[in-house]
């Protein structure tokens, strides 16, 4: 047994595997952002349904998969169409990806009495990117605005505490959003808008006199973590350049607060999100930098419709 062991180790330490697992190593390091993002948020999901109990049926979670993917299909043909320079180019499957992204941000945050609330929270958050753009650039978070417009015209709400308070929750959800923010290089998204956000609490804890424990309860809360680990880091619809994606994020913190605070809005960080993401427009006109683009390495690049 110990021969066959030290056998086995011998092969290894002689280099056997090394090339299967650098070959492993660097399709990892290349793959899609939006893989990653697809299966953390599909943890989540799991997690919210078994964990915390969510009345969520596995129907409706499919009912608003598949109403993302189609309404992507369909505007994505009908965008070549009717742009005949990039006529050429064959039809950008990877946006499916990006669908399947928003669908599953839906189904986290978002609450409805019907499917149909959710179809048209799928409709109009995939529509977004094909509307609301710019020199091939969308400037709305696409599940953002699915959920702003399903809150405002359909029977929808968002329940900030579903996710509660558990420390080991928020591990969970700090340790996979920062691998997915290492993978799309939105660190200073996410650090900006929490650190500006936390610094008001903070602020506002300590001139009314409460504990700490206060200020920790407030940060804590698992849909915050998810908005500033998941959603506000959209790179393809936040500021270009670095330092306009941190004044634009610090921007969202001080709107959060407040909202949260002095206008009592429920959800805050997501109307805050939904007022300024027009604004990254103008931030990239103040601050130069190089656009996102989720297949930057592949020859179409320059045409995605994500």
């Amino acid at each position: 047994m110990e021969q066959s062991i030290s056998g086995f180790w011998g092969r290894f330490d002689r280099g056997r595997w090394s090339p299967h697992l650098t070959k492993l190593t660097t399709k990892l390091s290349n793959a899609d952002g939006r893989i990653y993002q697809i299966l953390f948020l599909s943890i989540f999901l799991g997690l919210g349904v078994i964990e915390r109990d969510w009345s969520l049926s596995w129907s409706r979670v499919g009912i608003t998969l598949s109403a993302c993917g189609f309404t992507q299909v369909f505007f994505a043909l009908l965008y070549q169409r009717f742009n005949s320079q990039d006529s050429a180019q064959r039809f950008p499957f990877s946006g499916l990806l990006s669908a399947l992204v928003t669908g599953l941000s839906l189904c986290l945050l978002l609450r409805a009495n019907s499917d149909l609330t959710m179809i048209f929270a799928a409709f109009t958050a995939i529509a977004s990117k094909f509307i609301f753009r710019i020199r091939q650039k969308h400037w709305f978070n696409p599940a953002n605005f699915g959920i702003a417009i399903a809150l405002l015209f359909g029977s929808a709400w968002i329940s900030p505490g579903q996710w509660g308070h558990d420390l080991w929750l928020m591990v969970v959800f700090a340790s996979l959003g920062f691998a997915v923010l290492g993978k799309v290089g939105r660190w200073d998204t996410s650090l900006a808008f929490f650190a500006s956000y936390a610094a008001l609490e903070g602020i506002r804890n300590f001139y009314l006199g409460w504990e700490t424990d206060v200020l920790l309860h407030r940060l804590s809360s698992g849909s915050l973590l998810l908005f500033a680990l998941f959603m506000i880091t959209d790179p393809r619809s936040t500021p270009n350049a670095r330092l306009g994606r941190i004044f634009w994020a610090i921007l969202v913190g001080i709107i959060s607060f407040i909202f949260q605070n002095y206008l009592f809005i429920s959800a805050a960080p997501f109307w805050a999100l939904f007022v300024c993401a027009p604004l990254s427009v103008v931030f990239d006109r103040l601050f130069v930098g190089s656009r996102f683009g989720w297949l930057s390495k592949r020859p179409f690049a320059q045409f995605s419709l994500t």
